[in-house]
């Protein structure tokens, strides 16, 4: 028999419903000890929340995230708010000896993120950070291939992410829709926002980064807020390029805007190493390009490998080989090694720990970017 995990979310966004739709499908396809279930979901809205609830399957609705934290019907709580609300959660939580899933970026910048981390490690509780695109098989299995040494010794990571939905000056920020775009609530906008998912992929595969010089552009300097209807200084970067250099020695290159026409949500990643190269795109996710130098010369050149076999990451819980999974089941996958990590009792990364490296690159980042030099990350 399965152990209930009472799950309780604030917040109830794009983000929510993601998380939502993985502790729901889950169990249909995972075999783990314990099982999730939607005890409650928090917003201010209360008959939003109620709509949320109903659609999703949860039990009960609160419209004061720190009732929910108070319920002893609750094991762990899932944060899916803006990100200056995620360190007074996050500790409340962790002193409520709660469980803790939070959302990305783990915090507004590396000063909060060490007061969350510090507060989980002193309570002991289970966290991680939803940096989903680690659990793409395609991404998981390049993992597997740089540490089994198959691409040597590493020369250069470039990653990029795109969009073009804020170029339009009419768009407001601020409010419910529009939070990211303000920086009292977003922090930063596509260093902490885009780039942030492009920095944890990163270091997981490649390791700890020591400097960078980065630059970053606000191409639109005001925009009228939602809440105040007055026009306001933009103070969210819509654009982030980044030189570094990497502990092992490798270079790399990283750029992220919201102002690449023809782009919704281009995520491309590029590691040329000594033996080999790989490549992957978020827009054909289940796919990784790879490069093989020790082939023969007249068949050298790049492989489409395609990453449905029942012997690929994560894959033998799904279809048959050929049959494709999306971006959805990203989520699914980090909550299965969440579920697991409590029967073994190895952390499911990234931990707060681990997601704080993520943004003390992005402080770093964003220092650079104001004082035009190189920048070590703490």
């Amino acid at each position: 028999m399965s152990t209930p995990l009472n799950i309780g979310m604030i917040g109830y966004g794009f983000m929510g419903r993601a998380h939502s739709n993985a502790y729901n499908r889950v169990s249909n396809f995972f075999n783990t000890e314990h099982k999730p279930v939607l005890k409650a979901v928090c917003a201010r809205d209360e008959e939003k929340a109620q709509a949320f609830a109903n659609t999703w399957g949860y039990e009960s609705v609160e419209t004061d995230w720190r009732k929910l934290i108070e319920r002893k019907d609750i094991d762990a709580v899932d944060i899916c708010t803006p990100n200056n609300l995620h360190k007074e959660i996050a500790i409340a939580a962790a002193q409520a000896g709660k469980m803790i899933l939070c959302e990305k970026p783990l915090a507004m910048n590396a000063a909060e993120g060490e007061e969350m981390c510090q507060a989980v490690e002193k309570a002991k509780v289970a966290n991680m950070v939803w940096y989903n695109y680690r659990r793409v098989p395609a991404v998981t299995f390049a993992k597997q291939l740089i540490d089994q040494g198959r691409l040597g010794r590493i020369f250069h990571y470039r990653a990029n992410f795109l969009q073009d939905w804020t170029i339009s000056a009419d768009l407001p920020q601020g409010g419910q829709a529009l939070w990211r775009l303000d920086a009292a609530a977003a922090g930063s906008g596509v260093t902490g926002d885009l780039l942030a998912h492009c920095i944890d992929t990163a270091i997981w595969l490649n390791g700890s980064i020591d400097n960078v010089s980065g630059m970053t552009e606000t191409f639109i300097k005001e925009r009228k807020h939602t809440l105040t209807g007055k026009m306001q200084k933009v103070d969210i970067d819509d654009a982030c390029a980044f030189l570094c250099r990497f502990e092992n020695g490798s270079l790399g290159l990283f750029e992220s805007t919201r102002y690449a026409r023809g782009h919704k949500a281009l995520y491309t990643f590029e590691i040329n190493g000594e033996k080999a190269s790989i490549k992957w795109d978020l827009h054909d996710l289940h796919r990784l390009q790879w490069f093989d130098h020790s082939d023969e010369g007249v068949l050298r050149g790049w492989t489409s490998i395609h990453v449905t076999d029942s012997d690929h990451p994560y894959m033998d819980k799904w279809w048959v080989p050929g049959l494709a999974i999306g971006y959805e089941h990203s989520f699914v996958h980090q909550v299965a090694d969440f579920l697991e990590s409590l029967s073994t009792g190895k952390p499911a990364g990234p931990t707060f720990r681990d997601a704080l490296e993520t943004q003390k690159i992005c402080d770093a980042v964003l220092a650079s970017a104001k004082t035009g030099q190189w920048t070590p990350v703490e």
